[in-house]
């Protein structure tokens, strides 16, 4: 090859990882950061209990649980969206159930061991809130079932 033909596929090369890397920093989602006190004034009790310290509602208590109108689901402390209605179903566990998130990277996941159990904990990627479990026993096309606390959630009609 020849200097010029070397030197422009280098340029090429370098263009390409810097927006490759540009793309990767937007599609990072750096957690909202809030001290708790922050967290308890805009949250109400109910929420925080959930959202911060990965707390439970009863099931077939909340608010989304027999809810079918279209739309998407946001996180109730961040507003991020996280589900979509066209995802939901009636999975019977008294919690609403959706068997994928919104977005690949909506939704994190961590091992949770507490009590007793070992499981897989879903929590909004924007602000760590807790949103409830994720298990592999949902319908198709993915099999699993995103069990979430309607407390974690706010609804945005279509």
């Amino acid at each position: 090859m020849s200097k010029i033909r070397i030197k422009l596929f280098s340029l090429a090369m370098i263009c390409s990882l810097m927006i490759q890397a540009q793309h990767t920093k937007e599609m990072t989602k750096e957690p909202e950061h809030k001290s708790e006190k922050e967290w308890m004034q805009e949250l109400d009790p109910e929420q925080y209990q959930v959202l911060r310290q990965c707390g439970t509602e009863a099931p077939f208590t909340g608010k989304y649980y027999k809810h079918d109108e279209k739309g998407s689901y946001h996180c109730a402390g961040c507003g991020a969206a996280l589900f979509s209605s066209d995802t939901k179903y009636e999975s019977g566990s008294g919690w609403p159930s959706f068997y994928a998130a919104i977005d690949g990277d909506a939704v994190k996941k961590v091992l949770d061991k507490s009590h007793g159990m070992i499981r897989t904990e879903i929590k909004c990627a924007s602000c760590d809130g807790h949103l409830g479990h994720i298990f592999n026993d949902g319908p198709a096309p993915t099999g699993m079932r995103y069990c979430v606390n309607s407390l974690s959630l706010q609804f945005e009609q279509k």
